[in-house]
């Protein structure tokens, strides 16, 4: 029987140890797919800004102009930085608080409704974006990407000198 579990032990930890090169690649999908999605509704928000700000309007917000701008543009540029591994912790957090604002905002029965109707809440147009978001605020940018560049070449710790015992 101790044959077995250690049998069984050794797999799953081969298993694991080799899905593990997974992740990097799955959070440059997740950057790039979604950062390009994110880019491109900012790009298209951006050359309608007033269908945008009578949008704005219509929910009530203050400043409908300016929030359309500042909004299109995180969604352009916030796209770009996801999907470039740059800032990538940083700017998850600012597009999970803006889509999370989309919810309250433009999709408030969608939200609502997350838990008796979860087929609702998932397909509001805030979702995806959101779990993007929140995916790479979780688990970093992976290896490929600007900020593991940068950290790799220019934020190096100092090497650490080993003292005899």
């Amino acid at each position: 029987m101790n044959r077995l579990l250690t049998t069984t032990k050794s797999w799953h930890d081969k298993f694991c140890h080799y899905a593990d090169y997974l992740q990097h690649p799955f959070l440059l999908f997740v950057r790039l797919y979604w950062g390009i999605q994110l880019m491109q509704s900012g790009w298209g928000k951006l050359h309608n800004l007033d269908k945008v700000t009578d949008f704005f309007t219509s929910l009530g917000l203050p400043a409908p102009g300016f929030t359309a701008t500042a909004i299109s543009s995180l969604e352009f540029f916030g796209g770009f930085l996801l999907a470039a591994g740059l800032f990538s912790r940083l700017i998850s957090l600012v597009l999970t608080i803006n889509m999370l604002m989309a919810y309250i905002t433009a999709d408030k029965e969608a939200l609502r409704s997350i838990f008796s109707d979860p087929d609702k809440f998932t397909a509001a147009a805030p979702y995806v974006f959101l779990l993007a978001s929140l995916i790479v605020f979780v688990f970093g940018p992976g290896v490929f990407s600007v900020d593991a560049l940068l950290s790799r070449f220019f934020w190096k710790s100092s090497p650490k000198i080993k003292t005899p015992v």
